[in-house]
């Protein structure tokens, strides 16, 4: 497994894990509200924060065990990958704030859509690592 594939799966299940604890939070401040809760910076904070330490952990980890391969730059067949891969996951994002709008429109919940938008971008970012393993995995296509 290459350097940049073990770096999707970690930062894939990073942000997974960071997204369940802030929407978690979100979902458990709405239930008490009664409401859609409105962004809270100190969750979006925690966020930020569990994503870094985490990231910084992982990566230093995998770092050390392989530092050559951390230090080489991508070559031909990565770059491909990780355009395609970004690409399409310019699709989830886009489909999840045009969802969000769509609600917007009909409910006019305003927070929900700043959590809709705040998903798609986390959803999208979570997608471009789940295609690039597959792309590492299938071999681009």
């Amino acid at each position: 497994m290459s350097f940049r594939e073990k770096t999707a799966w970690l930062m894939s299940i990073i942000l997974a894990l960071a997204g369940v604890f802030y929407f978690k939070q979100v979902i458990d401040t709405s239930r008490v509200l009664g409401e859609t809760a409105p962004p809270i910076m100190p969750f979006v904070i925690a966020f930020v924060v569990i994503i870094i330490v985490a990231s910084t952990v992982a990566m230093s980890v995998i770092g050390a065990a392989s530092p050559d391969e951390a230090n080489a730059p991508a070559d031909e067949r990565e770059q491909i990958i990780m355009d395609r891969a970004g690409n399409w996951a310019g699709y989830v994002m886009g489909a999840g704030v045009v969802a969000g709008l769509f609600h917007f429109w009909v409910q006019g919940d305003g927070n929900l859509l700043f959590h809709i938008c705040f998903a798609s971008l986390l959803l999208s970012q979570i997608a471009e690592y789940c295609f690039q393993i597959s792309f590492y995995r299938l071999g681009i296509r």
